[in-house]
């Protein structure tokens, strides 16, 4: 399996920079089978059944783009840089990992300044990033935070505009409640209240999971054996009242549906150890790819990938390579949008 089977070619105009509004009137592709449908994010409710369960990933993304300042007393006389930070992950001793650009600009001790509010120390430097112990936490964290970052939009976002103060709405879920992420779940992006309503109205479940996704999402894969790759990490919970809901739906025939990669591979994770969806909560590096043997999700809705990518392989791995070639060929010669901020699509095995 090469990494090469997982190619395609994709127009640089079909790279979404913002997203559609409102939410639901994205476009949607479903593919049942062999059909393929060109439909639009409202029309889901069509393709669901009454006992069916929707699995959302309530994560919530921090604003974790900083730019800070670097001051520094040298015996030319004060000197200072500017330094890029982007946040990844706190540590269990209340540091933060962090990718900081230029790294070699900052030593040990040193502190960066974000705000009149926020700073941090430089602690340690390790593995290409850097930890950064913050002046605040808690509350008084999360507040200088909000005012002092903006959102990390994916490198092909990134790399065309800066991110503004618009994207701290368009790039959080309205279900979004456990900060940690560093990258939103973005199928679900497309729901808004009337949608939701309206698939809870017809007898459609739905529960919440979290997987706090993190910016290994965006890593390219190196290996051409993609068989050799090794997936990031992520924290991930499934509670107890989850496990008992979806359970409870595979056992009446209804079918469970996540909405999003993220979603799935935490269920899929969650259902490893027995076989079966049960409480879980830790962190998984579960990697999916053509072969593997699907336990809970019966179907998926998710965004347009990029090529040669691990969620190209999930999406191969629930589809079939041959299938998804044709559903994305089908996409790009329909301009549908593709990444993060793009449309949809309901992906159902035959």
């Amino acid at each position: 399996m090469q990494l090469s089977d997982f190619d395609f070619d994709l127009p640089e105009s079909l790279i979404a920079t913002r997203p559609a509004k409102p939410r639901s009137s994205a476009r949607l592709l479903v593919a049942e089978g062999d059909a393929i449908t060109d439909a639009v994010v409202t029309d889901l409710p069509q393709w669901l059944r009454p006992g069916d369960r929707l699995v959302l990933n309530n994560t919530r993304v921090i604003p974790a783009r900083l730019s800070g300042v670097r001051h520094r007393d040298g015996e030319a006389g004060p000197s200072q840089s500017k330094i890029e930070v982007t946040l990844l992950e706190p540590r269990a001793d209340g540091t933060w990992s962090a990718l900081l650009k230029p790294l070699r600009k900052i030593r040990e001790g040193e502190v960066l300044v974000f705000s009149d509010a926020l700073s941090a120390k430089l602690t340690a430097k390790e593995e290409g990033q850097g930890l950064l112990a913050f002046n605040l936490a808690g509350e008084d964290f999360d507040a200088a935070l909000a005012e002092a970052g903006a959102m990390p939009l994916p490198p092909y976002i990134a790399a065309k505009r800066a991110a503004d103060a618009q994207d701290k709405e368009d790039y959080q879920t309205i279900f979004a409640r456990h900060a940690g992420a560093v990258a939103a779940p973005t199928a679900s992006l497309h729901f808004d209240a009337p949608l939701l309503q309206r698939i809870v109205d017809m007898g459609v479940g739905l529960t919440e999971v979290t997987l706090h996704v993190g910016a290994g999402t965006f890593l390219p894969v190196k290996v051409e054996d993609v068989t050799t790759h090794k997936m990031h990490a992520e924290w991930g919970q499934v509670t107890e009242q989850a496990a008992a809901e979806i359970a409870a739906t595979k056992a009446a025939g209804g079918r469970v549906i996540p909405v999003g990669t993220t979603a799935l591979r935490l269920l899929e994770s969650a259902a490893r150890a027995s076989g079966q969806i049960a409480a879980w909560e830790g962190e998984t590096d579960i990697f999916i790819y053509p072969g593997f043997d699907f336990r809970v999700a019966d179907a998926l809705m998710t965004n347009f990938h990029l090529p040669k990518s691990t969620l190209m392989m999930l999406v191969s791995a629930l589809m079939g390579p041959e299938r998804v070639k044709r559903i994305y060929a089908h996409a790009v010669e329909e301009n549908y949008r593709f990444f993060s901020y793009g449309d949809a699509s309901l992906l159902i095995p035959a």
